[in-house]
């Protein structure tokens, strides 16, 4: 009987082991997860999870029972430590599985501040996992001074948290501005001015020299020699794919574990989807850090597992939830060299459309979803409007679309 392992048991292994069954995949199924709890959704934890508006079995992305009663044995709390692949086995604690496809969806690792400059301090948090949030809870308290370290989107996200928890909240990048990486300037106007709006200090051009403390974080000093006293610091700079087991096994690594169109990796019984893998696209190579992603993704492979050949093809979208503002991003806008901002309909609510030449490469959209749906259908379709049309409210977005 064919036995499928797949090692990682977030959003790309779950929806993997699930698509695998649902599809009528008759063979054996086994799910590994290093954490002792099964498949969760991770962007609430730092959300609704933190602010106690959702509770954990919410987290789950399927009832425990699931797995059972689809004959997937979920193995909880368990790494794996080697893949032998002349042997077709991996070895998990003291076990040596065999397997005739390996899955590896083991996502990605949040970076962490050097132990040099302090980042072992207890108070120091990163958000990545629902242990991270977990022990992160307790300090998240009114009347706290927290300082926020990453002007990306975890970092601004953990800001929006703070803030609404009644803590006093100071946000450090050391770019230029926030968001410098993913988004144009107007936008990162935008996330500016809403977070200041609600009492966050934002310092923009400012790194961190080092955190303070014998034990426990008391401060931290600036690039510029400012020193603040800070009761906990959350670190959002950035994830790196997780690797080390597909490198350890020989695998090729290129920004992540490299597949081919179809989602195998250097090693056909050995497969990637996820946070973790990169794959063809649009002549180049990319890797996707998100939800929608990892979904898709996986149930490709699931179904090139049992013989489809089909070629993923990325339909990038994300989000991200600050206050009440919820940011829709349609596309990708690297290489984007003219944007056009729309009014929404509402107060407070607009879009901001990255162009290459007359292409449209992708919408971020803050509280409009008539945008980012406009947006979405456009680039999929492979549609570009006038940049002039887009800016001019008096034409109707709907418009744009194709007849």
């Amino acid at each position: 009987m064919m036995h499928v392992v797949v090692v990682g048991a977030g959003q790309a292994g779950s929806s993997l082991v699930a698509k695998l069954r649902n599809s009528g995949f008759e063979g054996r199924i086994t799910l590994i997860g290093a954490e002792p709890v099964p498949p969760y959704q991770r962007p609430p934890l730092s959300k609704a999870y933190l602010l106690g508006d959702m509770s954990l079995d919410r987290l789950f992305l399927r009832p425990e029972s699931f797995y059972a009663e689809h004959q997937i044995d979920l193995r909880l709390n368990t790494r794996v430590t080697g893949i032998d692949r002349a042997a077709h086995t991996v070895t998990l604690n003291s076990e040596v599985m065999p397997y005739d496809h390996l899955v590896l969806a083991t996502g990605s690792d949040p970076r962490r501040l050097p132990a040099s400059i302090g980042g072992t301090l207890d108070g120091v948090f990163v958000v990545r996992d629902l242990a991270d949030v977990d022990a992160m809870a307790p300090h998240v308290v009114e009347g706290k001074r927290a300082l926020i370290v990453g002007g990306g989107y975890i970092g601004l996200e953990a800001a929006a948290v703070a803030a609404k928890r009644g803590l006093e909240v100071t946000l450090v990048e050391m770019s230029d501005r926030i968001l410098q990486r993913v988004a144009a300037p107007e936008t990162s106007d935008y996330f500016r001015a809403l977070h200041q709006g609600h009492g966050v200090t934002i310092r923009e051009g400012v790194g961190l020299d080092r955190l303070l403390g014998a034990g426990h974080v008391t401060g931290a000093r600036l690039t510029d020699g400012t020193e603040l006293a800070v009761d906990l610091v959350i670190v959002g700079v950035g994830i790196t794919p997780s690797t080390a087991l597909a490198e350890a096994a020989g695998l090729e690594i290129d920004n992540g574990i490299k597949v081919g169109a179809q989602g195998r990796t250097s090693d056909p019984a050995i497969w990637a989807a996820g946070d973790c893998a990169s794959f063809p696209w649009k002549g180049g190579r990319i890797r996707l850090e998100s939800v929608p992603n990892a979904i898709d993704q996986a149930e490709c492979v699931a179904e090139n597992i049992m013989g489809a050949g089909k070629d993923y093809v990325a339909k990038p979208w994300f989000w991200s939830d600050q206050y009440d503002v919820k940011l829709q991003i349609a596309g990708l806008n690297a290489g984007y060299d003219r944007t056009v901002v729309r009014p929404g309909d509402k107060p407070g609510s607009q879009s901001v459309w990255y162009f290459r030449g007359d292409t449209l490469l992708a919408v971020d959209a803050m509280n409009d979803p008539r945008a980012y749906m406009i947006g979405k259908r456009l680039i999929e379709a492979g549609q570009s409007p006038a940049p002039e049309a887009v800016a001019d409210p008096e034409i109707p977005l709907k418009s744009l679309l194709p007849a």
